[in-house]
């Protein structure tokens, strides 16, 4: 195919035509088989540099002015997509064109970012200033039941962040350990802070 985006931020190998990112796009959709919105698109494909990122927004909108992508529900605020009938015909057609590491590499960014968007979604981490600190308040979440919720104390904002990025991280381990302590339940303490650091 015939080289006709801007190649800035584009690693070698990646994709420099514009019809490539529209079917790159119509791909990552059928493949993932979530209702995704255009951030996330974007961000999956210039994670690793595949296409540039004013070509990618170019290309969504054209596929949405064309009829390949048609708009879904509200998921935190943003507005999501969905493949219409004619783009996972270009998906199933054409995704052939695709080298596969490109196909490979957009495809696993999506699901990670879809994984952490849930995580984040399900599991709160607020942080409140206080007169002596700051307060990291957390939940865990399992669904429509709230499992486990608590407070922890920082004396400055930059630790209150890092237990806050550290808590979206591992949610589910940090549940099955305070679990496990809270029951005196050795073996699971051994296996959830094995989950979390490899070795003990």
């Amino acid at each position: 195919m015939a080289f006709d985006t801007f190649d800035e931020g584009v690693v070698p190998g990646g994709i420099r035509s514009k019809t490539e990112i529209k079917i790159l796009i119509c791909y990552i959709y059928n493949s993932v088989k979530e209702n995704m919105d255009k951030d996330l698109i974007t961000q999956s494909i210039t994670k690793d540099e595949l296409a540039n990122y004013f070509e990618i927004s170019s290309a969504f909108d054209d596929l949405i002015k064309n009829g390949n992508l048609k708009e879904s529900e509200i998921v935190d605020g943003l507005q999501t997509y969905e493949l219409t009938e004619n783009g996972k015909l270009i998906a199933n057609q054409l995704e052939s064109t695709l080298a596969y590491t490109v196909k490979d590499k957009a495809y696993k960014c999506a699901v990670q970012m879809l994984f952490e968007k849930k995580k984040r979604r399900e599991n709160k981490a607020e942080i409140i200033k206080s007169e002596n600190g700051f307060e990291v308040m957390c939940k865990i979440s399992g669904g429509n039941i709230e499992l486990l919720s608590f407070t922890m104390y920082a004396p400055t904002y930059e630790q209150a962040m890092y237990l806050k990025e550290n808590f979206y991280e591992n949610p589910s381990s940090i549940y099955k350990t305070m679990l496990a302590l809270m029951t005196k339940d050795k073996e699971a303490v051994g296996e959830a802070l094995e989950e979390l650091y490899g070795v003990l």
